[in-house]
């Protein structure tokens, strides 16, 4: 039996070898850093270098100097990065891929039993030492296994913080356009007030009719109800922005009092395709979970008769005192399971992961070719409204207000063509608004880091009121 001790001796060594090879640890950042590069590379220009929630004294003093200031979109990005709830939550999902990769590199502990039996002659003790086998032959397998799922997590975390920014965006954009229109829409609500007022003595004096009269009575109560809906508008906005940025209430920050200029030119988008096939990280998430299935197909083959294999060093005392060693051999014998439903589930598995991948792709390549269609319309429009439509609104009523100094139009006629001016600049904000809705949406296409919706283009204008004739 003393023989044998040789055997187990180098099964111990080859143990500890390879506990000493494959102890995984934990990163000093939780893998953040992966994360943050994942995201700078695919337009994340404005990624914190510390990870959410890391500490919230110096969160919270980031945070204070950037609501300090009227809010830029990049401010709101980081704000949002650094503060949003939901995010810091999705962050959970690393730590927990992560301990469980430091897991699967660590040796399942060996299991100790004592037994103790009297008997008539004396007292028989037995004690057993053993070692699951099977979890140190497939260790460095299952390490592969976990080691993707982590890389995947820090994909899929990458994904979250670049929703994140690109939802933080769009509310920005929606929330200075909508600002912007219920400003636009308190002076259209003064010059109808005026004008109602106007109506009001002129009738009174029967220099106009009551038909005239009720027009502009009528201008003044859209106005009334577009400024209302221009408010409400404006709220909404602002507390989804409110809640994007993780802050206790909407009146903790200013925006500015404009959207940002359209740029001289919009951007070509060259093989917009290709660059989302390379750079997208649902893509290359299902790459991975591909790869990942593939090993886990070929362990469950490779287990599938046996995948229960532990070894027990064996060491009993008799009755006499006497001494004996050996060891013990536990196996599961593949009498009634073969293991192949087993197999056949893993391979269904690897299979639906394959026609997803594809179906992604496809979908990948329309949301692409969708959103660079409606980034292009969306340029051209608010470029034709900046450049044609406002102007020349403008150039008829300076030309109308001419001929009414001149006495050669009714007061009437200028009112009116202010009305259709009216509509004309709403359009116009929201025409800037969706550009840049748009820009955010052809990113996320490129990146795979949202929905890459449509922009709301054709909706009507907050508070728009309509033309009178």
């Amino acid at each position: 039996m003393r023989r044998l001790s040789t055997p187990l001796r180098r099964i111990a060594l080859a143990t500890l070898c390879a506990f000493a090879a494959g102890c995984a640890s934990f990163s000093p950042d939780g893998g953040y850093a992966e994360v943050r590069q994942l995201a700078q590379q695919r337009g994340g220009n404005a990624i914190p270098a510390s990870a959410p929630g890391a500490s919230s004294a110096n969160v919270a003093q980031q945070v204070a100097a950037l609501l300090s200031k009227p809010l830029s979109a990049d401010d709101a990005v980081t704000i949002a990065l650094l503060n949003n709830r939901g995010l810091q939550a999705d962050y959970a999902e690393l730590g927990i891929a992560e301990a469980d990769l430091v897991q699967a590199g660590r040796i399942a502990n060996p299991v100790l039993s004592f037994g103790r039996m009297k008997r008539h002659e004396g007292v028989e003790i037995e004690r057993k030492l053993m070692l699951p086998v099977i979890g140190l032959l497939t260790m460095p397998v299952a390490t592969r296994l976990e080691r993707r799922r982590y890389e995947q997590a820090q994909m899929r975390a990458a994904g979250d913080v670049l929703r994140t920014a690109d939802a933080t965006r769009r509310a920005w954009y929606g929330a200075v356009a909508a600002q912007q229109s219920a400003v636009y829409m308190e002076q259209v609500k003064n010059a109808a007030e005026a004008s109602a007022e106007l109506a009001r003595r002129m009738a009174v004096a029967g220099n106009w009719s009551k038909l005239q009269h009720a027009r502009e009575q009528a201008f003044y109560a859209d106005s009334v109800a577009g400024l209302a809906r221009a408010r409400q508008a404006r709220t909404l906005e602002r507390e989804q922005l409110t809640r994007l940025l993780g802050v206790s209430s909407s009146s903790a920050f200013t925006l500015p009092e404009r959207l940002p200029d359209l740029p001289a030119a919009a951007r070509d988008v060259l093989d917009a395709e290709a660059q989302a096939m390379s750079n997208r990280l649902d893509l290359l998430m299902a790459q991975k979970e591909l790869a990942g299935l593939a090993s886990s197909l070929g362990l469950t083959r490779a287990t599938r008769f046996v995948n229960l294999l532990d070894l027990s060093y064996l060491r009993n005392t008799g009755e006499t005192g006497e001494r004996a060693t050996g060891y013990e051999i536990e196996l599961q014998i593949p009498l009634f399971d073969w293991g192949g439903a087993r197999v056949a589930k893993a391979e269904a598995m690897y299979m639906q992961a394959v026609h997803r991948a594809a179906g992604l792709a496809v979908d990948a390549r329309s949301q692409v070719r969708e959103s660079y269609s409606a980034y292009r319309t969306a340029y051209d429009l608010a470029r034709h409204y900046r450049d044609e439509v406002v102007p020349l609104k403008k150039r008829i009523a300076d030309e109308q207000l001419l001929r009414y100094n001149g006495m050669l139009i009714s007061v009437f006629e200028l009112l009116a063509d202010a009305r259709e001016q009216v509509v004309a600049v709403n359009a116009a904000i929201e025409a800037q608004r969706d550009y840049w809705i748009a820009d955010a949406a052809l990113q996320a296409a490129l990146t795979g880091a949202g929905d890459a919706a449509t922009p709301r283009a054709g909706s009507a204008a907050p508070g728009a009121a309509p033309a009178q004739h």
